[in-house]
């Protein structure tokens, strides 16, 4: 019903461009291509570790499509034979790269005193910008800081922020890609009133939130995070979690078996209008296990299987 009226409305707005002279065959394909746009509704993908990594990629992608997902993420791939070999076997495939995670910023963060640290995390963050440009991917994930003994939270903010705007917004915005940071263990925006504020003070559509859904439960709710963070948020990724604070215990499990209150989240994705991948963080496995995460993830968020 709501693809009916969005392509009404489409076509109201075409017929008025009809009548200012404008190509009606041009204005009915516009409103076409309003209802089939992939990103007016939210899209399953999975994380490329969660796929058998003995297999060729043209046959991991394959394994992720015929499980039921849309996308995948991949990792920082610095040896260009091996991007390559990723960007041929996207060609073959229907499934799209939608994301890039950066591995090089937990062994070398941004927020580092060291220049010698700062210079490898940027030269990891330029490779995994080109290698989103070739695979098309639009986003990067990042890790911007670590928090540590040698490194106080101040620190870790202005130091990161700094590198960020100098180093790695200019080939962003010339590659198109956005980088999208991620709320993760590292002590660090510890709360959803912090990771806006550190998203907003770059003042670039560049610069985004990469949401983790089980990140946050240790210290808060997911839903309350995605509201907050609202329009801010490019990517989501999806794990579940467990806490027995009472004997110290935690768990990571699979999707619904966990404390994740996922009608809230489901409910918080809709109100801020989420449209865009949610990715799959969990545990590798085969074929059968790969179509039932999928399949959670069309029951929990209320998706059309693909």
């Amino acid at each position: 019903m709501q693809d009916r009226r969005t392509f009404l409305k489409s076509l109201g707005a075409g017929t008025l461009s009809i009548a200012a002279g404008g190509n009606p065959r041009s204005a009915i394909r516009r409103a076409q291509s309003a209802v089939r746009d992939p990103q007016s509704a939210i899209r399953k993908a999975v994380l490329i570790s969660m796929l058998p990594k003995e297999l060729p990629y043209a046959e991991r992608f394959a394994i992720a499509r015929r499980a039921g997902f849309e996308g995948i993420e991949l990792q920082t791939k610095a040896r260009p034979e091996e991007a390559a070999e990723i960007h041929e076997a996207s060609k073959g495939s229907v499934l799209r790269i939608h994301s890039v995670m950066n591995m090089g910023h937990w062994e070398s963060p941004l927020s580092s005193d060291e220049p010698e640290v700062v210079n490898r995390s940027v030269a990891a963050m330029e490779t995994s910008l080109r290698n989103a440009s070739l695979w098309g991917a639009d986003a990067v994930l990042l890790v911007p800081a670590v928090v540590n003994p040698a490194t106080s939270y101040q620190q870790a903010w202005q130091r990161s922020q700094r590198v960020i705007r100098e180093r790695l917004l200019p080939l962003a915005r010339e590659l198109k890609v956005t980088i999208a940071v991620e709320e993760v263990w590292n002590k660090f925006l510890l709360s959803p009133l912090e990771f806006a504020r550190y998203v907003d003070e770059f003042e670039s559509p560049w610069l985004k939130a990469y949401f983790d859904v089980g990140n946050v439960v240790f210290y808060g709710f997911p839903q309350d995070w995605i509201r907050t963070l609202g329009a801010r948020i490019v990517k989501v990724h999806l794990k579940d979690f467990q806490l027995d604070r009472s004997n110290g215990r935690f768990e990571w499990k699979n999707l619904g078996e966990g404390d994740i209150m996922w009608p809230e989240v489901r409910s918080a994705l809709a109100e801020i209008n989420y449209r865009g991948f949610v990715t799959t963080e969990l545990t590798a496995g085969g074929a059968e296990y790969l179509t039932d995460v999928a399949g959670r993830v069309d029951n929990l968020l209320g998706l059309v299987k693909a």
